[in-house]
């Protein structure tokens, strides 16, 4: 069946076969059956019954390993009353039109309305169909299991209706999604999907591709920031076996093999003469007092108030997803595709489109599943460097960016710094001031193959207020400002963008303000908080975590809130720190508001990442600029927590609701980061104020 479903119109076109063509922008019919449902709202999902009763839905989204496939799976299946199994969710191809940006934890947010309503349209054409076949009336029918069921027992499966059903222009039974209160699938814990594709190896990602004649490839890369190529001897390179080319692009220079093995082998026969980057006289302490210096004053305090003051500086960060970046591109003289994981996959054809020359109608960008990316596959640098390096070389290439490659040159979290000053009097905090530098990736850098075209911009409600905000406690007079400085260095939306450093350091001014009246952190949090919800997740971590239990000497608790996307979330972390200099978070416990959830299960793993996250950021990792150069360039270096590092205990609460649904995915980086934090320096007696602890 194909139809157009916009916010109040239903249009409907005849099957595929005859003249109509699908809505702009859409994709065509994949298979034998042609079937279709085309939403024309922002999201133009597409919906196909096939004649073997499978239920496919192309997503404009991308699958990281946050579970949005799983999540639409269950809007879609719901609505149709279809087995979860019967319901296949192939990741869209850029499109012309349409919103196909995956981030600021929005996927859920957006797609709840426009999947429900979609498939609630198809169900409706569909026991129409089965109306019209067996001559009953629709209200009698009744669905389930993919199938549609007569009162006598007769029974039809979607699939052998889809092509009657595509005909109809009127259903005779309301098109409209289930009330909350009829949900069997939306909100009931659900195993992943693609979990056994996962876990046996079937589910490809970009490097399990074989695309006719791509060839590995790898980049020689300089040893700074920026560097830039003065010359190359590749003779050596080219004489070893298995090399196809050697071509130079603006990254460095790109070698093209049979095998990796052979690719990397002939980058380091490579004899590379290089020019220092801009950054090459600059390192970590010129860059924390430059931060430093460009943060704003703060304002005078009220007289007669109390001050509790604190500066706090916040490392880059890599972001560090499993699956290395891989990008495969063919590039010809009239067209290109492109095969890679892309949060943003329009704004990636077009950029490619721009680099080579082409028009944007003759690129074709593939989304295929990432292993991780925490805001990383927002920029598309190895596509356009693929797209590049195809294009120089006449072939197509499989790129891949080393560990290395995208630690040392790729993107990452700005540095910051940040200053707070909370003013209170007669028990209560009376003023509230924030202001912080930040690093600014500076036009230098622009135009090459390492420049993205999109990045999500940052928005935190803190307890200073921007225009619309009410700020998350009551703190009276609230001000922030803010600073920066501009270097050449290639920065991203890390996962949960500014308010893993700013909702962290001021749970952490929280606690201070808190020791300074003589008041429990929680306590005080509950008469601060101006949301019933954020109380309310607060007293549940409370609670389940028994808040204020006796714990040995070096071992404390630690506590942290977050509100952002809509949702709100809590975190209670215990840390053993008997040895300071390798503390270890041994419990976390979490509670989340977002409205409805979903899938639970897969929103409490989202909030297990970010409690990693939060122990990541605040306890070892981050990136050191030496002399112009990250001097991390791996997993043994950029000090990510591992299996040993996670916390012994963990459990995540789920809050009822039947609200629509919040953000989730970023929602608990800055509680967890904040928790861990504070229960380190209850710990140790200590007021940590540069974050990673190790640095």
């Amino acid at each position: 069946m194909v139809y157009s479903l916009a916010a109040s119109t239903l249009t409907i076109a005849a099957p595929l076969a005859c003249d109509t063509s699908p809505a702009q922008g859409s994709e065509p019919a994949r298979g034998p059956s042609g079937v279709l449902v085309t939403g024309a709202d922002d999201e133009m999902l597409v919906l196909e019954v096939t004649h073997a009763n499978r239920i496919v839905v192309r997503l404009p989204r991308v699958e990281v390993g946050q579970g949005i496939t799983t999540a639409v799976a269950m809007m879609i299946a719901e609505e149709l009353d279809a087995r979860l199994a019967d319901v296949d969710i192939p990741l869209a191809d850029a499109r012309t039109k349409g919103n196909q940006y995956t981030g600021g934890s929005n996927s859920v947010v957006s797609l709840y309305g426009p999947a429900r309503r979609l498939a609630a349209t198809a169900r409706a054409r569909l026991v129409t169909a089965a109306a019209r076949r067996w001559h009953l009336p629709a209200w009698s029918l009744r669905t389930v299991n993919t199938t549609v069921i007569a009162p006598d027992g007769r029974t039809a499966t979607f699939g052998s209706l889809s092509a009657s059903a595509a005909r109809i222009r009127r259903t005779a039974v309301p098109a409209e999604p289930k009330p909350a209160s009829r949900h069997t699938l939306i909100g009931r814990p659900t195993t992943r999907v693609d979990a056994r594709d996962i876990v046996t190896g079937k589910a490809q990602y970009t490097g399990d591709l074989s695309v006719a004649g791509a060839k590995p490839t790898v980049v020689a890369r300089p040893p700074t920031l920026g560097g830039r190529l003065v010359s190359v001897d590749d003779r050596a390179a080219r004489a070893l076996p298995g090399v196809h080319a050697v071509v130079e692009v603006p990254g460095g220079v790109a070698v093209v093999a049979e095998s990796f093995h052979h690719a990397f082998q002939a980058r380091d026969a490579l004899k590379i003469k290089w020019a220092p980057g801009p950054l090459a006289s600059l390192s970590d302490a010129q860059i924390r007092s430059r931060l430093k210096a460009a943060v704003p004053r703060l304002g005078s305090p009220p007289h007669g108030s109390t001050q509790v003051e604190a500066e706090f500086e916040f490392a880059f960060v890599s972001h560090a997803p499993m699956e290395v970046l891989t990008a495969i591109a063919d590039v010809r003289a009239h067209k290109a595709e492109i095969w890679f994981s892309s949060q943003t996959p329009t704004d990636a054809r077009d950029s490619i489109a721009s680099v080579t020359g082409l028009p944007e109608s003759a690129v074709t960008v593939h989304v295929l599943r990432g292993g991780g990316s925490f805001g990383r596959r927002l920029n598309f640098d190895a596509a356009i460097e693929a797209a590049l390096i195809s294009k120089a070389a006449k072939r197509p290439v499989k790129l891949m960016w080393s560990r290395n490659d995208d630690t040392r040159h790729g993107r990452m979290r700005s540095a910051t710094h940040h200053r707070f000053r909370a003013s209170h009097a007669d028990g209560r905090v009376v003023a509230f001031s924030h202001a912080m530098a930040g690093v600014g990736e500076s036009s230098g850098r622009k135009g090459t193959a390492h420049q993205a075209a999109f990045v999500r911009p940052g928005r935190v409600q803190a307890a200073g207020p921007r225009p619309g905000d009410s700020g998350l406690y009551d703190f009276g007079r609230l001000s922030e400002d803010s600073g920066g400085i501009e270097l050449a260095i290639p920065l991203g939306a890390w996962r949960s963008v500014d308010s893993g450093m700013v909702r962290t350091a001021e749970e952490i001014v929280v606690d201070e303000i808190a020791r300074s009246l003589g008041t429990d952190p929680v306590a005080f949090r509950r008469t601060a908080l101006r949301s019933k919800a954020v109380k309310a997740v607060l007293d549940k971590v409370a609670a389940a975590g028994s808040w204020g239990r006796a714990m040995p000497k070096g071992h404390a608790q630690g506590v942290a809130v977050h509100e952002e996307y809509g949702s709100c979330v809590a975190c209670l972390a215990e840390i053993d720190a008997t040895d300071p200099k390798h503390p270890r978070v041994t419990k976390v416990v979490m509670a989340a508001d977002v409205g409805t959830a979903v899938n639970p299960r897969g929103l409490q793993a989202q909030l297990m990442g970010t409690a990693v996250d939060g122990i990541s950021t605040v306890l070892r990792a981050g990136l050191h600029i030496d002399r112009g150069a990250v001097r991390e360039g791996s997993f043994a270096d950029f000090q990510w927590a591992r299996q040993r590092h996670a916390p012994l205990h963990f459990e995540a609460h789920i809050m009822p609701s039947e609200q629509e649904p919040g953000g989730a995915g970023e929602l608990g980086v800055p509680a967890a980061s904040g928790a861990v934090a504070n229960a380190y320096a209850r710990a140790t007696g200590t007021r940590p104020r540069r974050f990673p602890l190790n640095f």
